[in-house]
């Protein structure tokens, strides 16, 4: 058993299985399943692709992640996110050729999958840590705004040029305002009300299966389908057939930063919310092991006819409040997709696209994170600064282009700050033997002929500088001067510019007549100072496990004559 858990995490999870577990998955499954036929198809809108797609999508991943990864809550399937991204990198390869679009989304699938899968074996789920949350905030927002007008068309029931860019289809929905379908705007809106309203005050009934079924009720029952409004029409019975996606490496190459795009931002989503109901129900989630189960979700999703997939937000939360206890729950909505697909597809013939537009746009415009700018706007401007400008290039660039943009800012910020570290001149406060800050303690006690610094950051290439604007400000031309005490406790990594760095202020100090003393040197710079040589130059006797004791060094020191104390043969103290 330890190795089959070890490779299929859901049998470790089944191994001590309960009744009132099975309760909670059979619950579950069930819930989420109903939950994803009409999401499923609504978002395939959103990806471009016919909405029998979005149930396609909602099969083959759901029960290759429940196999494979670790989140026993996560639920699996399309989401609006990466189906807006599909879209935004298929469209132009495709020309309009139906087909080709198909054909194009689920290489991309394949793509995503290999790339996360890769990702995951070689244990680089960290470089999902470069997309900090203000960027995946301001793209989050900006994408919902995007997400949900180019669902105007199925609303108005009017026809809008496909297009990434709001402005653009703002101009184009204005300029056919007085085309406008009264009937679909009247059921579009009447099914936005209904969701809102359900999701407020009976949150028990899914609000979009009630949206669904009433309204295609009632374009069954009033003939509006013959009136104009558009419906889904013909929705093809039985389960996807295997089949080999189309191998365009032209198409391929064109797909590449879209498959990047698509894998990390879908993972950031799929992990985060993982995490919050791992820490929930007090279990852990490999990040690696996730990319892993997405990554192969995609790639059997491929041969299936299912276009990108991951972990969604709401549908997370509806599987975790229904009591999915283990995986098995997504095997239960797979089944409910299954036998959809097998015996109900011919009850959506008069389903209402407008209605799936509601769908769409009531979903995504809860994105819209109005209160973590108003949060980052009174904790961190600069983040602040970071999210507007993540949100405006999303809209104004486009997807891929504006979440690259954020990426890129991000890094540029993550160096200048590493480049100016928090950096302090120190005193001790009195009647005790600690040492802090003298901006933040100005009754802290000070001595002239010895010098106390700290930098809290490691010492690196970046920064170097920096160190040396911090000994610049102390006057080693002051001939009360006597000594230096470099508080290191801070500092965790030592690259070799900084041992260089250290080894010219200390010979620089000492040309001064002033010593160099050094506190909570951590083990790991330790060894860089002895394979340096460093350690032994500057002497043993001048390393301490604490301030205060380097301190008392210092000022015993002081009446001495330089290097007097250099001769004991002990190991240099280290934290």
């Amino acid at each position: 058993m330890p190795r089959l858990a070890s490779l299929f995490p859901i049998a470790d999870q089944l191994s001590s299985y309960s009744r009132d577990a099975l309760r909670g998955d059979l619950s579950a499954g069930l819930t989420v399943g109903v939950m994803l036929i009409p999401q499923g198809m609504a978002y395939a809108l959103i990806a471009g692709m016919p909405p029998i797609y979005g149930l396609y999508a909602s099969l083959v991943p759901l029960v290759v992640y429940a196999l494979f990864g670790t989140s026993r809550q996560l639920a699996v399937g399309p989401v609006a996110m990466v189906s807006l991204l599909v879209a935004a990198a298929v469209g132009p390869l495709a020309n309009g050729d139906v087909n080709a679009y198909i054909g194009f989304a689920l290489l991309l699938s394949l793509m995503v999958g290999v790339l996360q899968f890769g990702l995951g074996i070689t244990r680089f789920g960290f470089l999902v840590n470069f997309l900090s949350h203000p960027v995946l905030s301001g793209f989050t927002s900006a994408a919902a705004l995007i997400i949900g007008l180019s669902q105007l068309k199925h609303l108005l029931g009017v026809d809008i040029e496909r297009s990434h860019y709001i402005h653009e289809i703002l101009i184009a929905a204005g300029q056919q305002i007085g085309d406008v379908h009264v009937i679909t705007l009247v059921i579009g809106v009447g099914s936005i009300l209904l969701l809102v309203a359900l999701r407020r005050w009976l949150p028990m009934i899914p609000g979009a299966l009630a949206a669904v079924a009433l309204s295609t009720g009632a374009v069954w029952a009033f003939g509006l389908a013959d009136a104009g409004v558009n419906i889904v029409a013909s929705v093809p019975s039985g389960l996807p057939s295997p089949s080999l996606p189309p191998l365009d490496f032209a198409a391929a190459e064109s797909l590449i930063p879209s498959a990047l795009a698509i894998g990390l931002v879908g993972f950031m989503e799929s992990i985060a919310v993982a995490k919050v109901y791992a820490s929930r129900h007090r279990y852990e989630v490999d990040a690696n092991r996730e990319l892993v189960g997405l990554g192969l979700a995609n790639i059997a999703g491929a041969f299936f006819s299912a276009y990108p997939t991951t972990g969604g937000f709401s549908r997370t939360a509806v599987n975790d409040q229904a009591g999915a206890k283990t995986n098995l729950a997504a095997i239960v909505s797979a089944a409910i997709i299954a036998l959809t697909l097998l015996f109900l597809t011919p009850l959506f013939y008069y389903l209402p696209k407008a209605v799936l537009a509601a769908i769409v746009m009531v979903a995504v415009f809860g994105l819209i994170d109005w209160e973590e700018a108003a949060f980052l706007w009174r904790v961190d401007r600069k983040d602040f600064a970071l999210m507007i400008l993540t949100f405006f290039a999303t809209l104004s660039l486009g997807i891929e282009a504006g979440i690259l943009a954020g990426v890129i800012v991000s890094l540029i910020v993550v160096i200048y700050q590493s480049s100016k570290p928090h950096t302090a001149m120190m005193g001790r406060l009195p009647g005790t033997e600690t040492y802090r800050n003298l901006k933040r303690n100005p009754n802290a006690l000070t001595d002239s002929s010895v010098v106390i610094v700290r930098m809290d950051a490691g010492l690196y290439f970046a920064n170097v500088n920096a160190f040396k604007d911090l000994v610049a400000k102390i006057g080693v031309e002051d001939e009360a001067l006597e000594a230096l005490v470099i508080d290191m406790y801070p500092v965790n990594t030592l690259d070799s510019t900084g041992v260089h760095t250290l080894g010219e202020v200390v010979g620089m100090l000492r040309r001064q007549d002033v010593d160099v003393y050094f506190s909570g040197v951590k083990g790991p710079v330790m060894d860089v100072l002895k394979r340096a040589g460093l350690a032994n130059t500057i002497g043993h006797e001048y390393f301490f496990h604490e301030v205060h004791q380097a301190v008392e060094a210092a000022e015993e020191k002081s009446s001495t004559s330089f290097g007097e104390l250099n001769t004991s043969s002990r190991e240099p103290a280290e934290a």
